[in-house]
C-alpha cells in the first residue's frame, strides 16, 4: 500500500473514532465547539502532512509505519497503548461535560484563546518536523536512516519540542471545547508526555551517540527555563 493510501485511511479513521466519541458521548451533532475543534485539528494536521509528504516524504513515510515495532521497547508498546486509551477517554469526557450534563461553563473567549493556542501548537509542530527528519512515532534509533542528534531550530531551545507542543495542544482543546473536566483531566495526558520524555532520554543518552553532550549543552526538556 503506498504512503498516500496509508495517509487517507488513517485520517478517514482517526475522523470517525473523533466524532463518534466527541459527539456519541454529547449525544448530538449540533455542537458548534466541537466542530470547530474538528476544523482546528484536521485542518492543522492536514497541512503540516502536506508540508511534510512536500519537504521529507522518507519521515511520512516512517510515520505512517505500526505503531508496534520489533526494535521499539516493551514500555513504549505499553505506553501507547495506555494513551490511546487515556486520549478516546478524555474526548469521551469532554462531550459529557460540556454538552450532554452541562457539568462545566465556561466563557467563550476562553475558547478563542485555546483556538490560538492549537493554532500556535501546530506551527510549532511544522517547525518540529521539518528540522527532525528522525521522528517516528515510537521511540526507536533508526541506524538505517542514518540516525544522528539534531539540535537546531526548535531543538536548540528544548530537547523535545514535539512533546512541547503537545503540551500546548492539549489543555487547549479543552479550553476549545469548553470543558473543565476536559481540562483537569488533561493531566493525566501530560503527565504521561512528561514519563515518555524520561524514559526516551533514557533510551537516546545509551544508544545515540552525542546526545549525552547534547543533553548537556541543551538544559530543558520541555519548557524553557522550567524543565
Amino acid at each position: 500500500m503506498s504512503v498516500t493510501s496509508k495517509v487517507a485511511i488513517a485520517i478517514i479513521v482517526e475522523a470517525v473514532v473523533f466524532v463518534a466519541l466527541l459527539f456519541g458521548s454529547a449525544g448530538t451533532l449540533e455542537w458548534g465547539a466541537g466542530w470547530a475543534w474538528m476544523i482546528l485539528m484536521f485542518g492543522g494536521g492536514g497541512a503540516v502532512t502536506v508540508l511534510i509528504a512536500r519537504r521529507d516524504p522518507a519521515l511520512l513515510a516512517e510515520r505512517m509505519r505500526s505503531p508496534m515495532q520489533p526494535d521499539q521497547p516493551f514500555w513504549d508498546k505499553v505506553f501507547l497503548v495506555v494513551m490511546g486509551v487515556l486520549w478516546c477517554a478524555w474526548l469521551a469526557l469532554m462531550g459529557l461535560d460540556a454538552v450532554r450534563f452541562r457539568w462545566s461553563v465556561m466563557p467563550l473567549w476562553l475558547a478563542s484563546v485555546g483556538s490560538a493556542l492549537v493554532a500556535v501548537s501546530f506551527w510549532l509542530v511544522a517547525r518540529v518536523f521539518l528540522e527532525n527528519t528522525f521522528l517516528a512515532p515510537v521511540v526507536k534509533i533508526q541506524k538505517e536512516r542514518g540516525h544522528h542528534v539534531v539540535s537546531s531550530g526548535p531543538y536548540a531551545v528544548v530537547r523535545h519540542p514535539l512533546y512541547a507542543a503537545a503540551g500546548i495542544m492539549i489543555p487547549a482543546s479543552a479550553l476549545v471545547l469548553g470543558s473543565w473536566w476536559g481540562l483537569a483531566a488533561s493531566a493525566l495526558l501530560l503527565a504521561g508526555l512528561v514519563w515518555r520524555t524520561e524514559m526516551e532520554e533514557r533510551e537516546l543518552i545509551a544508544h545515540l551517540e552525542g546526545y549525552a553532550e547534547y543533553a548537556q549543552r541543551v538544559r530543558y526538556r520541555l519548557v524553557p527555563f522550567v524543565w
